[in-house]
C-alpha cells in the first residue's frame, strides 16, 4: 500500500509545473507542530489538508488546504460551499477511506478527481509551504502555486486566524 500511495504521489507531483521537494520525516513526528519543531519549519509555512463531510443524503465531501496556524471555517465558508445545511471534519475511517491516507499525512496530490480541492487564500501568500506527503514518514515542500496548479480553488476566508486572548 505504501508503495502505491508513493507512486501515486509522484506521478501527481511530477505531472504538475511546480519544482517539490520530498523532505522525509519520523512518523511518529508527522502531527504539525511536532514535524515543525523537529524538523525546523514555521507553523506560518505549514499547510494542512483536511477532508470534511458535509451532511447530506448522501454526503457531501472536500478537501481543504490551511495553514497550520489558522483553524477552517467548517461551519460556514466550508458548508457554504458544499451547499449543506450542517458540515463537520471528516472521521479518520472516512478520511482514509476516500483518500487512502491516515490523518497526518493526507496530500492534497493524487486525491479522487471527484473530491473538490479548496486552499484558504492566505497559504497562496507564502513563498513556500511544506505539505502532507501521502503517509506519515514524508512531506512535500513546494511553493503554493502547487495547489492550483493540482487544480486547488482559491477561496479568502477559509480559514479563521486563531483567537487571541487578552494581552
Amino acid at each position: 500500500m505504501l508503495a502505491l500511495m508513493t507512486d501515486r504521489l509522484l506521478t501527481a507531483l511530477d505531472s504538475l509545473a511546480t519544482p517539490y521537494e520530498i523532505v522525509a520525516c519520523d512518523p511518529e513526528l508527522a502531527d504539525t507542530a511536532e514535524f515543525c519543531a523537529a524538523y525546523g519549519y514555521a507553523m506560518e509555512d505549514s499547510a494542512n489538508t483536511i477532508v470534511v463531510a458535509g451532511k447530506a443524503h448522501p454526503p457531501v465531501f472536500a478537501a481543504c488546504i490551511v495553514l497550520a496556524h489558522t483553524r477552517l471555517d467548517v461551519n460556514k465558508t466550508v458548508r457554504k460551499r458544499l451547499g449543506t445545511r450542517k458540515a463537520s471534519f471528516a472521521a479518520a475511517e472516512q478520511t482514509a477511506e476516500l483518500t487512502g491516507m491516515q490523518i497526518g499525512g493526507v496530500t492534497p496530490f493524487g486525491l479522487p478527481s471527484d473530491l473538490p480541492l479548496f486552499v484558504d487564500a492566505r497559504v497562496m501568500e507564502r513563498e513556500r509551504i511544506i505539505l502532507g506527503g501521502g503517509s506519515r514518514d514524508r512531506k512535500v515542500l513546494a511553493a503554493p502555486s502547487i495547489l492550483t496548479d493540482a487544480g486547488a480553488i482559491v477561496v479568502a476566508d477559509l480559514a479563521k486566524e486563531p483567537d487571541v486572548g487578552p494581552a
